[in-house]
C-alpha cells in the first residue's frame, strides 16, 4: 500500500498523527486477537465435547431401537427456542437460554409405560443438538472476527506503520536537504556581496 504524501511540514504532521493512532491501536488489537483466539478454542472444545456427548447418547439409546419403532414421534415438537446475545471481545455471539417443547396429550393407559421416558430422552437429545449448533455458530462468528482482527494487526504492523515511518523519513530528508541548500545559497550570496565591497 503506497502512502500518499507531499514534501512539506503539513504532510509530515498529518503522517505523524496517523502513525500515533496506529501505534496506540496496535496493542489493543493484539489483545483482542489473543482473546478471540482463546474464545475460538474454547468454543471449538465445547462444540466437540457436545458432539461426543450427543454421539454417546445416541449409541446408548441405539440399543433400544426396537422400542423406538413403537414411539409416536408426533408427541413432542420444538415450539420455540430462546436465544440471547453475549458480547465477547466486541463480537455479538448467541447463547441458548431455553427450549420450549410442545408435548401432545396422550393416554398413558393405551401407550407403553416407557413413553414419558422416551419424551424425556428426546428432550435431552434435542437440547444437546441445539446447544451444539449454537456453539458452532459462536465458534464461526468468533473465528471470523479473529481473522479480521489478525488482518488488521498485520496491516498495521507490516504495512502501514513501516510505510508511514518511511514516508516521514523521506519528508524529513527532503526538508533537511532543502534547508541545507537554502543555507548554502545564502552563504554564496553573502560571500559574493562581501567580495563586491
Amino acid at each position: 500500500m503506497a502512502i500518499k504524501f507531499q514534501y512539506n511540514k503539513t504532510s509530515l504532521q498529518n503522517l505523524e498523527k496517523q502513525l500515533k493512532v496506529r501505534e496506540r491501536a496496535l496493542p489493543t488489537l493484539k489483545n483482542k486477537e489473543s482473546a478471540l483466539r482463546s474464545e475460538v478454542k474454547r468454543a471449538k472444545y465445547k462444540f466437540e465435547e457436545l458432539g461426543k456427548n450427543l454421539e454417546d447418547k445416541l449409541q446408548y439409546y441405539d440399543e433400544m431401537v426396537r422400542l423406538w419403532s413403537e414411539f409416536d414421534s408426533s408427541l413432542i415438537k420444538v415450539k420455540d427456542v430462546d436465544l440471547s446475545v453475549k458480547k465477547i471481545a466486541g463480537v455479538l455471539t448467541p447463547v441458548l437460554e431455553e427450549i420450549h417443547f410442545d408435548i401432545a396429550p396422550y393416554n398413558p393407559s393405551t401407550k407403553p409405560v416407557w413413553f414419558p421416558d422416551g419424551i424425556e430422552i428426546l428432550r435431552e437429545l434435542v437440547q444437546v443438538s441445539l446447544e451444539r449448533q449454537v456453539w458452532l455458530r459462536k465458534m464461526e462468528l468468533l473465528d471470523h472476527a479473529r481473522k479480521k482482527t489478525t488482518q488488521k494487526v498485520n496491516l498495521y504492523e507490516k504495512v502501514q506503520i513501516p510505510g508511514f515511518e518511511d514516508a516521514m523519513r523521506k519528508i524529513k530528508r527532503f526538508l533537511e536537504d532543502e534547508e541545507n541548500l537554502s543555507k548554502s545559497a545564502q552563504k554564496i550570496v553573502k560571500t559574493r556581496q562581501e567580495q563586491e565591497v
